[in-house]
C-alpha cells in the first residue's frame, strides 16, 4: 500500500503562469531574425546553457541580440523576456492552500532572470516551503538529475510526492523515480487529479 500524499511538487511555467510569446518573437523578427518560432530562435541562443545556470541571463540576452541582420537594443529585448509572464492565480492559490496541510515545493526550468522577475512580481518564491529553478541545480527537466536534487535537497519520499506539469515528458521522468504525476491541463482537471491520490484541495 502506497503511503499518502505528503509532498506537492509544481512546476511553474503553464502552471502558475501563462507565457505570452508572441511580443517576443515580433520584435525579432522585426530586427531581422529569421526563425519559425521562438522556440527554434531561442535554442540557437543556448536557452538550455541559460536555464542549466552555465549562461547568465545578461549573456543570454547579448546572444539573443546577436541574432538579429539589425541590433536589437538589450533594454528593449529584457523587458519583453520579462513581460511574457501572465499569472494564473487559482494556481497559485491552491498551492498556498495545500501548503497548510502538505509539503509544497516548485520545481522548474527557469533562468535567473526570469526567477527573480517572477520572485519580485508575484512572489513565487513565497509559495510553499522551497523552490529548486533549474539554473541553481545545474540541470534541467526531463533529466533524472533534477530530480535526485529535488529529492536530496528537500528530503522527498518519491511514493508519497506528487509532480504537477504540463508536459508529460517531464511527468514521466518523475513517474520514472517512483514519484506519482499529474501532467497539467488546467486547475479543474488538476484538483480532480489531486483528489483521486487523496490529496484535499
Amino acid at each position: 500500500m502506497n503511503p499518502p500524499i505528503r509532498n506537492v511538487v509544481f512546476d511553474i511555467g503553464w502552471v502558475f503562469v501563462r507565457l505570452k510569446y508572441q511580443p517576443l518573437l515580433d520584435l525579432l523578427r522585426a530586427r531581422g531574425v529569421e526563425t519559425p518560432d521562438l522556440h527554434t530562435a531561442l535554442n540557437a541562443a543556448a536557452l538550455e546553457e541559460h536555464e542549466s545556470g552555465r549562461l547568465h541571463g545578461s549573456g543570454l540576452l547579448e546572444r539573443i541580440a546577436a541574432l538579429g541582420r539589425e541590433p536589437v537594443p538589450v533594454e528593449e529585448l529584457y523587458a519583453h523576456w520579462i513581460g511574457m509572464f501572465e499569472l494564473e492565480p487559482a494556481m497559485v492559490e491552491l498551492a498556498h492552500r495545500l501548503s497548510e496541510s502538505h509539503r509544497v515545493y516548485l520545481l522548474s526550468n527557469i533562468g535567473d532572470l526570469h526567477w527573480t522577475h517572477l520572485s519580485r512580481e508575484y512572489g513565487l518564491h513565497r509559495v510553499g516551503h522551497g523552490a529548486l529553478p533549474s539554473y541553481l541545480a545545474g540541470v534541467m527537466k526531463p533529466h533524472a538529475g533534477i530530480y535526485a536534487e529535488a529529492e536530496r535537497r528537500f528530503a522527498l519520499e518519491p511514493a508519497a510526492t506528487v509532480f504537477i506539469d504540463d508536459r508529460a515528458d517531464n511527468i514521466d521522468a518523475a513517474r520514472r523515480r517512483g514519484w506519482h504525476g499529474i501532467v497539467h491541463g488546467g486547475y479543474a482537471s488538476t484538483v480532480e487529479a489531486l483528489r483521486g491520490l487523496g490529496v484535499e484541495c
